[in-house]
């Protein structure tokens, strides 16, 4: 989690994920009285599905198991880790794309709380889908390629002294092998 989203590529993603920030409890309650008084006056009440980003870790882990997620926001400063750690392997076990932004509270930010480790963009609108494909394919260069890569050097490469011995060992095991069949 030490690679986040860089700056520009991270400022695209917040100005789309604040397009489909879920309503605050003041614009429901006027929603809902709207609606009340239509049907108080005989008028059909139109029921539209929101387009709002999805968050709690529960509901994303769903969300991507039934490969629904388009996007999946992972934050890096979650504590204790355990929480989202395997999170990126099931993005790309499913083929979901993810990426990992720098804090939680600026997740939270976008879904009306204090704090959010993941947020998920599921369903969006037609005028925004060349931005989120945009953003997609910046996110599996940055993320989904590099997963190799990233796990490779995970750790450094440096082993114990016990293990360099081991190795150094079977080398030199190895370079007499050599020798005797030359």
């Amino acid at each position: 989690f030490s690679q986040t989203l860089d700056r520009n590529t991270a400022v695209q993603l917040f100005k789309l994920l604040a397009k489909y920030r879920p309503e605050t409890q003041q614009e429901k309650k006027a929603r809902l009285n709207a609606q009340a008084e239509k049907v108080a006056a005989g008028q059909q009440a139109e029921a539209e599905k929101q387009l709002v980003v999805k968050h709690g870790i529960n509901h994303i882990t769903n969300l991507v198991e039934s490969k629904k997620a388009k996007l999946v926001v992972i934050a890096n400063d979650v504590d204790p880790i355990e929480i989202v750690v395997w999170l990126p392997a099931l993005c790309r076990k499913m083929g979901v794309p993810y990426c990992i932004v720098k804090s939680k509270s600026r997740l939270g930010t976008v879904v009306h709380q204090k704090t959010a480790t993941a947020l998920a963009i599921v369903d969006i609108k037609d005028e925004d889908k060349q931005s989120l494909a945009s953003l997609v394919e910046a996110v599996n260069a940055n993320f989904t390629a590099k997963s190799d890569e990233i796990r490779r050097t995970w750790g450094g490469g440096i082993m114990g002294t016990k293990s360099q011995a081991k190795v150094a060992k079977r080398e030199a095991a190895l370079a007499r092998e050599v020798k005797l069949s030359a």
